[in-house]
């Protein structure tokens, strides 16, 4: 099992309700933590902050934007070069809107176009990225954020529920690409309050998601970045996508 303290971990959306816990639990492993965000500076250097003071062995914030090849390519040398290394990349940053599934004329090329690219080929290109460095040093870990989404037509829109299905794949599809160096997997969390996604969705969807868990209760975000953790320092999981989502879908 791999030891992360003094590791350095990439994070994107680290600013938000999901990414802010995730920070925290490799700073409770003494890891040292880049905050990566896309335009709120006040939160992302009050995070710095509190990881310092949660124990990671160091902190520091990347203003990017995830899903603009080059701007990807500048974060991850940045990255590389306040820190030395990148032993963990987890791909958090994600973006929907909200449109009913029955509206298919409401969601329109411009929103598909932007949320399958923010969904799933700004992963891919934070994964490319990292990939030569991560192989340079002998290994890595890539945990990308889904969705329970792309396991059963539902969600924000059909373009969420689709992004998140082909991120699920684009993990199987890196961990065989990437192996043996790097470990691929990732956690598909069901509705979690208290996050920017949440807040997109319309209302009838968030107390249906609710309504369908068998727990009758959403996912507990610490769970999901506890388990981001574990998947971090495993030396045998990859190809993986693992579901918490209080008894929604039985994947």
């Amino acid at each position: 099992m791999v030891q992360l303290a003094d590791a350095v971990v990439l994070v994107t959306g680290g600013t938000g309700g999901l990414g802010n816990r995730i920070c925290h639990a490799f700073a409770r492993q003494a890891a040292r933590v880049a905050v990566v965000y896309h335009s709120r500076d006040d939160a992302a250097e009050a995070l710095v902050q509190e990881l310092c003071a949660a124990g990671a062995a160091s902190a520091c914030a990347f203003k990017s934007d995830v899903t603009e090849a080059a701007a990807v390519e500048r974060l991850v040398a940045d990255v590389h070069a306040a820190f030395g290394r990148v032993d963990v990349l987890v791909c958090n940053a994600a973006y929907n809107f909200g449109v009913p599934f029955s509206d298919v004329a409401a969601l329109t090329p411009e929103i598909w176009g932007t949320i399958l690219h923010a969904n799933a080929t700004g992963p891919f290109l934070m994964a490319r990225a990292v990939t030569p460095i991560m192989r340079a040093q002998g290994g890595g870990r890539i945990v990308n954020i889904g969705s329970v989404s792309g396991y059963k037509p539902g969600g924000s829109s059909i373009a969420y529920a689709v992004s998140k299905a082909a991120l699920a794949h684009l993990t199987r599809c890196l961990a065989q690409a990437l192996a043996p160096e790097i470990l691929v997997n990732c956690v598909a969390p069901g509705l979690m309050e208290g996050t920017l996604m949440t807040d997109r969705m319309l209302p009838e969807q968030v107390q249906r998601s609710r309504d369908e868990a068998v727990l009758r209760r959403t996912v507990d975000k610490e769970d999901v970045a506890e388990q981001v953790v574990t998947l971090a320092r495993s030396d045998s999981t990859t190809g993986q996508n693992v579901i918490i989502d209080a008894g929604r879908f039985f994947h």
